[in-house]
């Protein structure tokens, strides 16, 4: 059947569809990609990405995302973006996983989540175990039930003996790579009295806030939302600042748990403490703000060795079937974040070039 001009998109869209195209492809170039898959699906409304970024440690794992996005090509730079981290988390965790993550863009109305589901699965399942996927933004334990019914290639099912919010195992990685920077950069064995300013007060700052006061640190949190604030303030008793008041405080930790780029030449310059470590990722606005942080004597834990708890968690899971065992591997963030802040003093160089250096050897 033969279409008419009306039927197709005028050229000035499909010159600016084109560009956008090409800034995409040479991303990917950029952060060396080796797949990525799109399915769309009439039917369920399924439009979905997998961006699958390195495969030389074993089949990619990372979550599944369910979000409305601005634009389709905001999903794709999520979708490229956070697969590449997963592949730094994999590696420097020492992983038998490649990296990738899935995004499934959100439709206005869902009209079967179930069907949505299932032809997501078929998806994963169509490319033969190179992709495991797991919840995340949007998702939930009894999504990837659905999902384990259509194909073996996901974790984080109930079956699996997985477990509530991934926040939770990042927030305990977290946790554990503040004490190994407290007793690095101060000495101390515990953190009664530590004094920790955490920016962010969603999923993972919530459970952070738990983990610390019941050992003993004194916090202080903001938050742009006042009611996940109050939560914190109501539960564990913090005292809190203005969001941009963070950046000022006296204390001995700096925790981002909220929004990536803030670590910047400015606020670098006001922070008044000598460790930073948080869940956030991609913290440093700019690779080099990693050695202006050793330049100014602040002690950083790379964001992305200390935020896996939750990939590590999903890789054990599916490797091991055992949750005790995920636990185990997550608690040995602490020993990761020692190994780099000890050769980082040996070597004077940022722990943020350690990390990568690191990362990138393994994944070669």
């Amino acid at each position: 059947m033969a279409y008419s001009d009306q039927h197709l998109p005028d050229q000035q869209a499909f010159r600016t569809h084109h560009t956008a195209l090409d800034s995409l492809f040479r991303y990917a170039d950029f952060l060396n990609f080796g797949e990525i898959h799109i399915k769309c699906d009439h039917k369920t409304g399924l439009k979905a990405i997998i961006a699958i970024h390195n495969l030389k440690r074993g089949p990619a794992i990372g979550g599944c995302r369910l979000l409305s996005y601005p634009s389709t090509d905001d999903a794709w730079v999520d979708a490229l973006r956070l697969a590449y981290m997963m592949s730094l988390k994999a590696a420097i965790s020492n992983l038998p996983h490649g990296g990738a993550k899935a995004v499934i863009i959100k439709p206005y109305h869902i009209k079967n989540r179930t069907a949505l589901l299932e032809a997501f699965a078929e998806f994963v399942h169509s490319l033969d175990g190179r992709y495991i996927t797991a919840v995340d933004s949007g998702t939930f334990l009894s999504d990837m039930d659905i999902i384990a019914k259509k194909t073996p290639y996901v974790t984080c099912t109930t079956i699996s003996g997985a477990e509530g919010d991934p926040s939770l195992p990042t927030a305990l990685g977290v946790r554990r790579s503040i004490e190994a920077a407290v007793k690095f950069k101060l000495g101390q064995d515990n953190l009664t009295g530590i004094h920790i300013a955490i920016q962010g007060a969603g999923h993972v700052g919530f459970h952070l806030a738990k983990e610390l006061t019941q050992l003993g640190a004194h916090l202080t949190m903001c938050d742009i939302d006042e009611i996940v604030l109050k939560r914190c303030v109501d539960t564990f008793g913090v005292d809190t600042c203005a969001p941009d008041d963070i950046y000022d405080l006296k204390a001995d930790v700096f925790s981002p748990c909220a929004l990536g780029s803030v670590l910047n030449h400015k606020t670098i310059q006001r922070l008044q403490v000598k460790i930073v470590a948080g869940s956030a990722n991609s913290q440093l606005a700019h690779h080099h703000h990693g050695f202006l942080l050793q330049e100014k004597g602040i002690l950083y834990a790379p964001d992305f060795v200390i935020n896996a708890g939750g990939l590590i968690y999903a890789a054990s899971i599916y490797d091991h079937f055992d949750p005790l065992k995920a636990i185990d591997q997550v608690n040995q963030i602490y020993e990761t974040s020692m190994m780099i802040f000890e050769r980082a003093e040996k070597e004077k160089i940022a722990t943020s070039e350690i990390a990568e250096q690191i990362a990138f050897s393994r994944l070669r």
